[in-house]
């Protein structure tokens, strides 16, 4: 069957759909309910966003998946910052999950960003769903968060290779993750077509994701 795929970047008109397919596509897996639609709206006017790797994709004119990325940095030890991104939420209406538009997007993502002059992506997500993507643990490129630890949900993707020469790098992520107001979020969520937050088994998975570390 024929298919017209387009991956484009998202305009104003598309906020409204955007913010609906993240919420339907978030709710209950990772807790129950969700607050990536709010941080959508949260990211777009902050100073990390980059507008440009704002994407939609589009099938038969119809808008099914959507990724955004954030400016974040890492430091080295003696205090040199590399700019790099970090990107989500990213997510695919759920009815056409794991039907490859999420690879499609991705990819078309990581060759803009080359082009934007980026060469590294830092994650936290599901190692299951990135790793065939080229992410690997963050231990294996030496980035930490500022405790020291390696969080088994960090992931990073050298977008030009060898680029990170082995050297400890400390991750900062953006402030717009940081100045998520769940309360905030919650009231919003509120004002919104009534979902059944739940409980599943994709919470737990989540949380001990989260929760681990690598030695």
């Amino acid at each position: 069957m024929n298919q017209n795929i387009t991956i484009r970047k998202e305009t104003q008109a598309d906020y409204d759909t955007v913010e609906k397919m993240t919420r339907v596509a978030f709710y209950n897996l990772y807790v129950p309910g969700c607050n990536e639609h709010y941080l959508v709206r949260m990211m777009r006017p902050h100073p990390d966003f980059v507008p440009e790797l704002d994407l939609v994709l589009e099938l038969d004119g119809k808008i099914i998946g959507n990724i955004m990325y954030t400016k974040t940095k890492l430091i080295d030890d003696t205090g040199e910052e590399k700019s790099i991104l970090t990107f989500g939420p990213v997510c695919i209406a759920p009815k056409y999950q794991r039907m490859g538009y999420g690879k499609k997007l991705m990819e078309y993502s990581f060759a803009r960003a080359v082009e934007l002059g980026y060469d590294v992506i830092v994650i936290f997500g599901n190692p299951n769903n990135y790793v065939s993507r080229g992410f690997v643990s963050c231990k294996k490129r030496n980035i930490s968060l500022a405790s020291g630890v390696y969080p088994s949900a960090m992931m990073v993707k050298e977008l030009k290779p060898d680029v990170l020469d082995g050297r400890h790098w400390v991750y900062r992520q953006s402030a717009v993750f940081d100045e998520l107001d769940e309360a905030a979020a919650e009231r919003y969520d509120g004002t919104l077509e009534p979902m059944e937050k739940k409980h599943q088994p994709s919470q737990e998975e989540f949380y001990i994701s989260v929760h681990s570390i690598v030695q």
